[in-house]
């Protein structure tokens, strides 16, 4: 559920950043206030804080931080309470910047971790008491559906099917859109596995003495997401051929794009909207399976936090790419977050997203 503010929003400080939508023309958001959409998920703590300007709206505030908190559930069912006690301190920041921002209204949800864990409903309390955030858990159906609103402006031009897909750290969404460029995408099936970059590094640890073992272990990640998604791959299978279009939104994808594009550190402008080469991604996966946890920490983009998670994440593209044969990669540095505000902004001015 949406919360909105007491006190009326006054206008935000000039020098965000423009988050436009492509597929649409003339059209603009009415009131000039500020919303907020918070987006804490198995690994990350997201908030984005923006007020519409033409078309889209400029981002005047932002947070995330990687907080797992979806720490070893795959093996207790729970969340931990080191987990909890990261996500509250990060949630505490967002209450801060939602406080000082004079946000209007504001969505805050909860994906994968909270759904799953038999002590969610419990945190979810204890985060509205200690921050005052309320936490909406939100289906796997809602998350993929705000992932597709968020980011589909960035697919390529086209006729032809198209797949998004959103790598998390609890679970991966795959939605099927219909054919063409509608301003509102056509979502014709979508799916949800259980598997993210957090829950199968647990479960398929990619752990080796040499180069041949990663690479063993990385196929065992790989066939166990592709086992996941062959339901999925099976009902698509009939528009899996031709110009079909492809369009990825997660840390999985932007990291893989930033290595493939060997930049010194990671560049928001460089990567959302970067077109890519399947191969080439396939390329910095196979680059990647084959280091172990400390070498990938040496390298640019990675870093120490993403180290352990990021081969979970090149196996699951892996298996997206094999289900669905397109030739080039669309990425998006944008999602959920995205998707909410918009919704917000549709919902308080009466303009369709």
């Amino acid at each position: 559920m949406a919360e909105r503010s007491q006190k009326a929003a006054p206008r935000p400080a000039a020098g965000g950043r423009a988050v436009g939508n492509p597929s649409r023309r003339n059209r603009a958001w009415a009131p000039r206030q500020t919303y907020a959409a918070l987006d804490l998920g198995t690994n990350n703590c997201r908030l984005l804080i923006a007020r519409p300007e033409g078309e889209g709206f400029v981002v005047v505030d932002a947070f995330s931080r990687i907080v797992r908190l979806g720490e070893g559930l795959a093996a207790t069912g729970k969340l931990s309470d080191i987990a909890m006690d990261r996500a509250v301190a990060a949630l505490s920041i967002c209450a801060e910047k939602l406080k000082r921002r004079h946000v209007t209204l504001v969505r805050s949800v909860a994906t994968e971790a909270c759904r799953r864990a038999t002590n969610g409903t419990d945190f979810i309390a204890r985060v509205a008491k200690e921050t005052g955030i309320r936490l909406e858990i939100i289906s796997a159906e809602q998350e993929a559906r705000l992932a597709v609103i968020g980011c589909h402006a960035l697919l390529e031009p086209g006729e032809g099917p198209a797949l998004v897909f959103d790598i998390g750290g609890g679970s991966t969404e795959l939605v099927l859109l219909g054919e063409g460029d509608a301003p509102v995408p056509e979502v014709r099936d979508w799916f949800s596995a259980p598997w993210g970059v957090v829950s199968l590094s647990e479960s398929e640890p990619h752990v080796g003495a040499n180069e041949e073992e990663l690479r063993i272990a990385y196929a065992r990640m790989k066939q166990r997401a592709t086992d996941a998604f062959a339901p999925f791959a099976a009902r698509i299978a009939e528009h899996a051929h031709g110009p079909v279009r492809l369009l990825g939104t997660s840390g999985t994808v932007t990291t893989l794009a930033s290595i493939h594009l060997d930049l010194p550190s990671y560049d928001r402008k460089k990567i959302d909207g970067l077109i890519v080469s399947a191969q080439d991604l396939r390329a910095v996966s196979r680059r990647l399976s084959g280091l172990s946890v400390t070498e990938r920490a040496t390298l640019r983009c990675i870093g120490t936090e993403r180290a352990d998670l990021v081969v979970a994440g090149c196996a699951i593209l892996d298996s997206i790419l094999d289900l669905w044969p397109a030739t080039r990669l669309s990425v998006a540095d944008r999602g959920i977050r995205e998707g909410i505000l918009r919704g917000l902004m549709a919902a308080d001015t009466g303009v369709p997203a």
